[in-house]
């Protein structure tokens, strides 16, 4: 006849092998969308944070090969071109043939890219400031030699 049905339990589902909230890349998207955020809003000039490394790392090198330039600044050859062309219409950069091998390009900055780039170096290194800012200095000096090491 009539069968008895037992009330349904509630089965917990066992724990995944795989928890995004626990994954480095996860954390590292996050952290890197915050950073982005606090870049965007601090710069206080219209770069993107690639087009600002470009700037940045061609103050510390001074002229160099766009390939170089790339690899300096962890770009592939489509962004890296990409970068430079912009910054060369915005009159930032400029190419010119290298002295050493005629088939290169060394790009540098002009008078307005080395004057944009020094207007916005204490931006940066606030934007830097306030990235690591949850963080207290033993903890940041902790934090980027961890960074580097996984680099």
């Amino acid at each position: 006849m009539g069968r008895s049905v037992l009330p349904k339990r509630s089965v917990k589902p066992s724990r995944p092998s795989y928890i995004l909230d626990e994954q480095i890349g996860f954390i590292l998207r996050q952290v890197w969308q915050r950073h982005a955020t606090i870049f965007a809003r601090e710069i206080g000039i219209n770069l993107t944070s690639a087009q600002w490394a470009a700037l940045a790392k061609l103050t510390e090198t001074g002229p160099c090969s766009q390939n170089l330039l790339g690899r300096l600044t962890a770009m592939d050859v489509a962004t890296i071109k990409g970068v430079i062309d912009r910054l060369t219409a915005r009159g930032l950069t400029e190419t010119s043939p290298d002295p050493e091998d005629g088939r290169r390009l060394l790009v540098s900055l002009t008078r307005a890219g080395q004057q944009l780039a020094e207007k916005a170096a204490p931006n940066a290194l606030a934007i830097t400031k306030e990235t690591l800012a949850p963080l207290d200095a033993k903890e940041r000096e902790t934090l980027m030699g961890l960074l580097n090491k996984l680099r």
